[in-house]
């Protein structure tokens, strides 16, 4: 075996190259870790701004379609809300655990809305047929700028609200045609999306109040998400009587 021949002194760094080497590195562990902690520090929720406003508790809706048939039965009798919306709120949260996980979406929230907008679609006498439709369309008053609406000038050529002028909010849930093309969905699984479907409507209204990443479980996040819907403190305030009162019922 020969024997190798000696390094010279210039193929060995010397201790200032070492020490400049140790240096950079620090450094660069240094950015790198600062740079984590930005993003953590940009992520991470603060403390909630408005607590009192938590979504009311209520406890999971059952995931299997038959069980929640069983469950709306009885919730129906105690919560006053009829059974056929019971099916499509609780429909909605089943749906909202899978594609909005972190929302933490309560169907006492969409009981709330529900009440709010049309006596849970018996709004004017009508009421909901076993598809979940009213019997009789519920179409809210043109929104041409009286009586403390929004002027909305007709964006759907009528194919929604029916109204080539104005636009109007359509069906249990009350969604104007702009953000029920936004968030329309087929709740019911009947390849149609309609506003005037509660099963379809309960889950849009799930996709709306969950945007822009909020935890309705978080007071800020549910006001800001039912405000979205109506941008009136007496609105929010009657929202969450009506969902506590579902969910104290319902406990």
């Amino acid at each position: 075996m020969s024997t190798p021949p000696p390094t010279s002194s210039s193929d060995r760094p010397d201790a200032r190259q070492l020490e400049t080497l140790l240096a950079a590195a620090v450094v660069l562990v240094l950015l790198v870790t600062a740079a984590v902690a930005g993003v953590v520090a940009v992520t991470r929720r603060g403390p909630d701004a408005a607590p009192t406003y938590a979504q009311p508790v209520a406890a999971p809706v059952p995931a299997d379609a038959g069980a929640r048939d069983t469950w709306a039965a009885d919730a129906a009798g105690r919560s006053g809300v009829p059974g056929r919306a019971l099916l499509a709120y609780a429909g909605a949260e089943a749906a909202a655990r899978d594609e909005l996980a972190d929302c933490g979406l309560s169907w006492v929230t969409l009981a709330g809305l529900g009440r709010v907008e049309s006596d849970h679609g018996r709004f004017g006498d009508t009421a909901l047929d076993d598809a979940g439709r009213p019997l009789d369309p519920i179409r809210g008053p043109e929104l041409d700028g009286t009586g403390g609406n929004r002027t909305i000038r007709d964006t759907d050529g009528g194919r929604l609200d029916g109204d080539t002028t104005y636009d109007r909010a359509v069906g249990p849930l009350q969604f104007i045609p702009t953000t029920w093309d936004l968030y329309g969905a087929d709740g019911d699984g009947d390849g149609v999306r309609s506003p005037d479907d509660l099963d379809d409507a309960a889950l849009a209204a799930a996709r709306y109040l969950c945007a822009d990443d909020r935890d309705l479980r978080r007071g800020d996040d549910w006001r800001a998400a039912v405000l979205a819907y109506n941008r009136s403190n007496a609105y929010v305030d009657r929202v969450r009587r009506e969902a506590r009162g579902a969910a104290d019922a319902t406990s």
